[in-house]
């Protein structure tokens, strides 16, 4: 008996000991260890995320409208693991969700994953009857998304928000930075139920919102211009096409429209080529409405005049090879003006040829046409056009019709705008201010990127035979009746290679376009409508009359003064 008393008494003092010894090790030893354990039960670390800044549309009032917002939403996830009935579950959501049964119950099988999304952007009443239904491990979850309340328009500036929340292509990607925000973060202390109880202002730092685009985008004539493209393809069944709306003195974009659109909204049902800007992103081939520059190189140097006669042939050899006119045509004498008008290929090369290559080659330079604009949208691209710089003579002769000479449509707008601001190349862009989240503005300011690409006597020339394009030549179509209006057509013919075939020469499509400002010799605005592949024969019957419906709608929407009385 004393024997077993004794063993129970070593026993006791043994286990006093351990637990003695364990104290002494928590309390002495790995004191800081377990008390910062303690400490990051109750104390509380929680990021806090800002809200995406908005993009902004106006008119020509200054009131603002929205393209691109945040907006609450409802998706419904399951946990794997919590599901009790998967045959029930499976079925109601099915029905509810209007998903396969089959891919719901391949969902509910991935044991491995604690959170498993089956939808988002649920509707009211999908909300309301899983709510009703009560399914173990099937819960909702309340997200923030980012809304495009215009679905399509204006998709390619606006570009989207992605599924790691980072802008994607246009404006948001481009101003990932700004619209963002700067995440916040919470320190304080919770109760053992998971509650705050005290919040350490402190330590916390609270989220800094991001900043508001306002975009001098004009809703209505972005509006108009995608309707115009729109009526372009039921009435012409054009493959593609856009259109430019600029204000040439500052470089302000008012409209960039494209005919394939997307609805950011739902980003996830389309192919990434679809998300290509083609106004930025696309090199083409301009055609006849390049003439105006090659034009301008030469009587710049002084080696023409609009006056300056030669007489065509229909055709113009160049050592081997031999370029045409339009449907070769012969139209003997004619003056440089009439070159314009008619847009005679072989006259833009005679007046390329007064002028040594290197220098029109320096001109093409200058207009831009080797480097991006630097528009504030992502992924810009620009031809180093480096077959033209071989130096080949039959290049040169094909460049000074467009022909040979790649950019993109902003390019094109941009050495346009030479012709209508007295000779200065100016930067576009889009973004008109940034509004950041305590008030403070931001604007942008326009930028001069070559002062004076050719003198404000020779801009002030070519809008005089850009005039006469419109009141005398094959721009007629383009005219305003009581204004005057400058503009150039241009049927260009796509390569193959354009089309992704390795194939030397031309195919039988043709982009047409029309580039034009109005009031001519004090302009508002500066258009450029590109149609792809039209079912028309030139920009005569395609480009130009849309061209003509833009400028009208602008100038009554604008109550544009007329230059004359009819």
């Amino acid at each position: 008996m004393k024997r077993r008393i004794n063993l129970i008494l070593i026993l006791i003092i043994i286990f006093g000991a351990i637990i003695i010894g364990r104290l002494i090790d928590i309390q002495i030893f790995n004191h800081d260890v377990y008390k910062a354990w303690a400490q990051g039960q109750h104390r509380l670390f929680q990021s806090v995320q800002p809200d995406r800044g908005d993009i902004f549309a106006q008119d020509k009032k200054g009131d603002l409208y929205i393209l691109a917002t945040n907006k609450d939403s409802n998706l419904v996830f399951i946990s794997p693991g919590e599901v009790k009935d998967e045959e029930r579950v499976a079925n109601e959501l099915s029905a509810t969700l209007d998903l396969e049964k089959e891919l719901i119950s391949e969902k509910i099988n991935q044991k491995e994953d604690l959170y498993v999304i089956i939808k988002k952007k649920l509707t009211e009443e999908e909300i309301k009857r899983i709510e009703e239904v009560n399914l173990a491990g099937v819960h909702l979850k309340a997200e923030n998304l980012r809304y495009y309340p215009e679905e399509e328009m204006a998709s390619h500036i606006l570009g989207f928000v992605g599924g790691e929340s980072l802008g994607q292509y246009g404006l948001e990607g481009f101003y990932e930075s700004e619209l963002k925000g700067e995440e916040g973060l919470t320190v304080g202390e919770k109760s053992s139920r998971g509650y705050l109880i005290f919040l350490d202002s402190k330590k916390s730092n609270p989220a800094q919102e991001g900043s508001d685009l306002i975009l001098g985008i004009d809703y209505y004539i972005q509006s108009e211009a995608e309707r115009l493209l729109k009526k372009a393809k039921e009435n012409l069944d054009i493959e593609d096409g856009q259109v430019i709306v600029s204000e040439p003195h500052s470089g302000k974009i008012i409209a960039l429209a494209s005919f394939n659109n997307f609805n950011p909204n739902q980003y996830f049902e389309y192919d990434l080529e679809d998300f290509m800007d083609t106004l930025s992103q696309k090199l083409f081939e301009p055609g006849s409405v390049f003439k105006p520059v090659t034009m301008a190189a030469a009587i710049e140097e002084g080696e023409i005049t609009p006056q300056t006669t030669y007489v065509d042939e229909g055709f113009i050899k160049i050592g081997p090879d031999t370029i045409y006119n339009y449907a070769e045509r012969v139209y003997g004498q004619q003056t440089m003006t009439e070159v314009l008008e008619k847009s005679i290929n072989t006259g833009a090369v005679f007046a390329e040829q007064t002028i040594p290559h290197r220098t029109f080659l320096n001109y093409i330079e200058e207009f831009g046409i080797f480097e991006k604009t630097g528009i504030d949208l992502q992924g810009e691209v620009s031809s180093r056009n480096e077959e033209l710089k071989k130096g080949y003579e039959v290049n040169f002769a094909t460049a000074a019709f467009g022909q040979g000479v790649e950019m993109t449509p902003i390019q094109l707008i941009r050495a346009f705008s030479v012709f209508a601001n007295g000779g200065k190349l100016i930067k576009p862009y889009l973004v008109e201010k940034v509004v950041k989240a305590d008030g403070t503005v931001l604007e942008t300011q326009p930028e001069t990127q070559n002062p004076q690409v050719v003198s404000r006597k020779t801009a002030s020339k070519l809008t005089a035979m850009l005039v006469s394009v419109v009141e005398h030549g094959f721009g007629k179509r383009a005219k305003v009746d009581g204004y005057y209006v400058a503009g150039k057509t241009g049927t260009a013919q796509v390569s193959w290679s354009a089309l992704g075939i390795e194939k030397s020469g031309y195919s039988d499509k043709t982009i047409q376009t029309f580039i034009g400002f109005a009031p001519a010799f004090n302009p508002r605005f500066l258009i450029l409508v590109k149609l792809d592949n039209p079912k028309t024969r030139t920009a005569e019957y395609s480009a130009v009359p849309l061209f003509h419906d833009l400028a009208k709608y602008i100038i009554d929407y604008y109550q544009i003064p007329p230059d004359y009385e009819e």
